[in-house]
């Protein structure tokens, strides 16, 4: 539901909760926490550009705090982290939507673009989570971290996404074993095609690669994927929403596909 404004509806459903969102001053991310503000949290973002953040905190109604840092390094978590506890004494939710994996073709794709996806997406991932951890126990909180269908779906074009992301999918399942003994929600989110300027990124590098343009490259794949309408970050905010609310709280240790379908196993 939204207001007339274009942004979610107001309520109160996170009134008092505190939440941290990485990756939050684009595409997912931004929808995330401007879902997660919009129900009364008090949201801080994370992403590598000042000037980004400064954008998307304009955009968001409600108590927003915004830091900057490279999260590929144990010194950016570790800013990040310390950042947090400058604004806020808790933390309730913790989404880790941040992720840049480059799409290439085998075997010319090279060692750094292997090494760069896993430490912005994975080691990032394990190193808020350690941080975050004493402070989600404390809180009885909720961890989310929003990883792909590539995790489950192998592509010889996006070996290094599907790499990442299975990684992030086995460490967020092995989490959220911990949870149950800590009183911690851990799942996570595999979004399909949705429409975020790193989807456009990923359709011209294929494009450039397979020697074809990006609106046929768009439509093989939704066609090859039997979806009916590409995804929008609004859809992945909502289920994190609901995810966050006591309702919820006995979904543990899943994996939740938002992909229209794309996903043809049942598993």
């Amino acid at each position: 539901m939204q207001s007339d404004n274009g942004q979610p509806a107001s309520d109160t459903s996170l009134a008092g909760k505190t939440a941290i969102i990485t990756g939050g001053s684009r595409g997912i991310g931004m929808a995330i926490a401007k879902r997660l503000a919009a129900s009364g949290a008090h949201i801080m973002i994370l992403g590598s550009n000042a000037e980004h953040l400064a954008q998307a905190k304009a955009s968001i109604a409600g108590t927003v705090a915004t830091h900057a840092a490279d999260l590929r390094t144990l010194a950016g978590c570790e800013s990040a982290f310390a950042a947090f506890q400058s604004h806020y004494e808790k933390c309730d939710i913790f989404v880790h939507s941040a992720g840049a994996t480059k799409g290439g073709v085998f075997p010319a794709q090279p060692d750094d673009d292997f090494i760069d996806g896993f430490a912005l997406k994975f080691h990032a991932g394990v190193r808020l989570s350690r941080l975050f951890w004493p402070m989600l126990k404390a809180a009885h909180g909720t961890a989310i971290m929003i990883i792909g269908g590539a995790s489950r779906t192998p592509d010889a074009s996006f070996m290094v996404g599907g790499a990442v992301n299975a990684a992030l999918a086995n460490y967020t399942k092995a989490l959220a074993g911990q949870g149950n003994m800590d009183d911690v929600n851990v799942n996570w989110i595999n979004p399909g095609q949705t429409e975020t300027e790193r989807l456009q990124m990923l359709l011209e590098t294929r494009a450039r690669d397979e020697g074809k343009t990006v609106d046929d490259v768009r439509a093989e794949r939704m066609q090859g994927e039997g979806i009916r309408r590409l995804g929008q970050p609004d859809d992945v905010a909502s289920l994190v929403h609901y995810l966050c609310q006591d309702e919820a709280r006995h979904i543990q240790g899943t994996g939740i596909s938002v992909d229209g379908g794309a996903t043809k196993g049942y598993f």
